[in-house]
Formats: C-alpha cells, sequence, structure tokens
C-alpha cells in the first residue's frame, strides 16, 4: 500500500468511525432539563467532541494496522 493511498483510507476509515462514536455518551437538553434559548430540546448539552476525536483515532488506528496487517500477510 502506498503512503497516498494508506492516508486516503485512514482518512475514510477515520470519518466511518468518528459518525458510530458520535452518539456515545450524548445526553439532550430535554433530557437533563437544561434549555439554552433558541435551541433545539434535542440539542446535545455537552458533546464532549475532544474525547470522541482521541477515541475516534485510537479506534481508526487499530483497524488500520489490523487491516495493514492484512494486506501484508495475504498480499
Amino acid at each position: 500500500m502506498t503512503l497516498t493511498m494508506g492516508l486516503a483510507v485512514y482518512f475514510t476509515m477515520w470519518w466511518i468511525v468518528l459518525f458510530a462514536v458520535l452518539p456515545f455518551g450524548v445526553r439532550s437538553q430535554h433530557e437533563t432539563q437544561e434549555y439554552a434559548l433558541g435551541t433545539d430540546p434535542g440539542a446535545p448539552t455537552a458533546p464532549l467532541m475532544v474525547r470522541k476525536v482521541i477515541w475516534t483515532s485510537i479506534i481508526s488506528a487499530g483497524l488500520f494496522c489490523a487491516l495493514w496487517a492484512y494486506m501484508s500477510y495475504f498480499d
């Protein structure tokens, strides 16, 4: 796998994992009864994006290493 291909695969994998990780641990304003003026009641109170970006990077790196090992072993 070339460097460019590896970066493209990791980037795509990272975004897919991010969308899978986004709903974890999110509580809506309706659930916490903490409403911000002018926002939807379903909006998250604390999205915790830094934690989710870190977890997404860790999970994506593991998946990418597994894919790379598979491709190296069977290529």
